[in-house]
């Protein structure tokens, strides 16, 4: 199965549930009338066609307004990456994909590859 969009999660409780409810788990946050997340989306969503294995989802931050302080969120774009319900890899702002993708390899070969 691969990811040809990211499921959009508007409160909290689907976020959470979200999070606890897949073993990977990957959040995109972004805000209306930023140009860097606006950009940014197309890149991660092709990327995360790589890998099957995590659900992936979308949060905008104007509909979420609680997103920020329940994951410290100061800036947008953020990617969050969760295994088994805890943070492993978080970038903001300006991502790298190429760093971005390494590390998400690694991650992902671990977990996906432990099974």
């Amino acid at each position: 199965m691969t990811n040809n969009h990211f499921t959009i999660l508007a409160n909290l409780p689907d976020i959470d549930t979200f999070i606890e409810q897949n073993k990977l788990a990957f959040l995109y946050i972004s805000r209306e009338g930023c140009s860097v997340c606006h950009g940014l989306l197309p890149q991660v969503e092709a990327l995360m066609e790589d890998y099957p294995e995590i659900a992936t989802a979308h949060i905008k931050a104007e509909q979420v307004e609680e997103v920020a302080g329940r994951f410290s969120v100061f800036t947008v774009p953020v990617l969050l990456l969760f295994v088994e319900g805890k943070e492993y890899l978080r970038e903001a702002r300006i991502v790298h994909m190429d760093l971005f993708q390494e590390k998400l390899e690694q991650i992902y070969s671990h977990v996906v590859g432990a099974n």
